[in-house]
């Protein structure tokens, strides 16, 4: 008798998620990069202990870094070892790329921010993007053009029947 294999979600990679970057900022650019980790960090990760709402990324000495990101020990975290849930995390890039993002960031207006957090096989990646600060009526055109969308779809519907 075979085996019922079951496969994941595609979507059910994901750690957390920055809804706030993407309503706050304009896009302009994604990046993918990796988190250096230590082992309890890995473990919160996998529990879901993770939120990136207030999170950054700076640059310093040619590096790249994760600032106020919040990963929640578990309970049952070793005591011999501090457990510092809003530790600064390096983020691994290669040269090239922190080089083009110095220069960019260095532009009026623009910063870093983690869009999400998500595994890689069994590697935490980091979705980081190239963001600019939204004004208060770009936010309010966003809405209308979500109201909007949310309408025609209802329209679209009702017509069908």
């Amino acid at each position: 008798m075979a085996k019922n294999k079951t496969k994941k979600k595609p979507g059910s990679n994901t750690i957390a998620v920055n809804r706030k970057a993407r309503h706050e900022y304009s896009i302009e650019e994604k990046l993918e990069a990796g988190v250096e980790l230590q082992g309890w960090e890995v473990k919160a990760l996998r529990a879901g202990k993770a939120n990136i709402g207030e999170a950054y990324v700076f640059m310093r000495n040619g590096e790249a870094f994760l600032f106020a990101a919040t990963i929640t020990p578990l309970n049952m975290a070793s005591t011999h070892v501090v457990c510092d849930p809003l530790r600064t995390r390096k983020l691994l890039l290669h040269k090239r790329q922190l080089d083009r993002l110095t220069g960019l960031i260095e532009r009026e207006g623009y910063t870093l921010v983690p869009l999400s957090l998500y595994w890689s096989k069994s590697w935490v990646k980091a979705e980081i993007g190239l963001v600019k600060g939204k004004k208060a009526h770009d936010k309010r055109q966003d809405l209308k053009e979500r109201d909007w969308q949310r309408e025609k779809a209802r329209m679209m519907k009702h017509k069908g029947r």
